[in-house]
């Protein structure tokens, strides 16, 4: 049985009213970065013969009925502007959004009439993220390193990626990646690491990336380091350049090994440690010999026993030459004497 022909008549006109109707959005989804300021762009439709009377986005309606007016609220008065009419574009800019913005936001509009009410479904998911350095802890010195800058979401803007080391910015590796690759690492480039967006002030926060090397300018010094004399006592600490720092040193008189550790004590030193001596530094990265130092023991009872001797030669030889003067004296007076008798 055919529909009362008023029915059909009413169906009709529902569906074409409802086709006049609607919210059309730009994107449906956007990933917008911290602190930065998201356009969320639409124009809306609605029957001729309907009066605008208020326009507004609302976020997570429950009841379309009751949604609050963002522009009212304390959390986005401030941050929140109108670009759009009342005729047809309904673009909003949020700024200095934060991860709390993350949410569903719609497009209402009412008209003058009871029934001319409308909420833009499906709406916006906006999803606000941050920035995260992703790179190894460590790295040894030679290798090659990538580090990526990531973030929760895919950024709906096309970002152009900036780079930071210890607060500087690397201005030669700028360009439209989200990774730094270091070639052939070398020990300056250990530091903290960031990234950022072209034209945001949003940093990510830092990572800190570490260069291992094995020992470099391994050297000995010696303590105290002026003339060694024999019996007292003597340092030799063994310094080196690597990271982790190196904790293993060994000890060479000539091609003898002589001890380990990084200090190598000589206590009551005598003239059997002069020498040639040399320590190695030793890391799981690699080892390195330092230079040879030369030690020069200085006899102090030798001296004693040279200066001794020099004086008793010296006051013989005096006496000796006192008792040939008196000798001489004594001769010259007697023959005097005998002359004259």
């Amino acid at each position: 049985m055919a529909p009362p022909l008023p029915l059909i008549f009413l169906l009709m006109i529902h569906r074409v009213s409802s086709s006049d109707w609607g919210v059309n959005y730009s994107h449906l989804y956007i990933c917008a970065l911290k602190n930065s300021s998201v356009i969320m762009s639409c124009n809306y439709t609605y029957p001729t013969g309907y009066k605008i009377e208020k326009v507004f986005w609302t976020k997570n309606p429950v009841n379309c009925e009751n949604s609050p007016d963002l522009s009212e609220d304390p959390e986005y008065s401030q941050r929140l502007q109108y670009l759009g009419d009342k005729q047809q574009n309904c673009t909003i800019r949020l700024s200095h959004v934060t991860q709390k913005d993350s949410h569903m936001y719609y497009f209402r509009f009412t008209t003058d009439k009871p029934d001319g009410k409308w909420t833009g479904k499906p709406g916006v998911n906006l999803t606000v993220t941050d920035l995260q350095v992703e790179a190894p802890e460590r790295v040894t010195e030679g290798q090659n390193v990538s580090l990526t800058c990531k973030s929760s979401c895919a950024l709906t803007d096309r970002a152009t990626f900036i780079w930071y080391r210890n607060s500087q910015p690397l201005t030669e590796r700028r360009d439209r990646n989200n990774q730094l690759l270091l070639q052939s690492v070398r020990r300056e480039d250990a530091g903290r690491y960031r990234c950022a967006l072209q034209e945001h002030t949003y940093i990510s926060p830092a990572v800190y990336l570490s260069v291992t090397y094995p020992p470099k300018h391994t050297f000995v010094a010696v303590s105290p380091c002026c003339e060694l004399v024999e019996g007292n006592s003597v340092n030799l600490s063994c310094n080196s350049d690597s990271y982790p720092p190196a904790l293993n040193f060994s000890w060479f008189k000539g091609g003898t090994f002589v001890g380990s550790g990084r200090i190598y004590s000589i206590s009551k030193i005598s003239s059997n440690h002069s020498g040639e001596y040399k320590c190695k530094s030793i890391t799981e990265h690699g080892e390195k010999y330092s230079d040879a130092v030369t030690l020069n023991v200085t006899c102090v009872g030798c001296l004693v026993k040279l200066y001794t001797t020099g004086v008793v030669c010296g006051a013989a030889v005096v006496i000796m030459m006192v008792l040939i003067w008196v000798k001489k004296r004594k001769d010259t007076q007697e023959s005097q004497v005998r002359k004259i008798s």
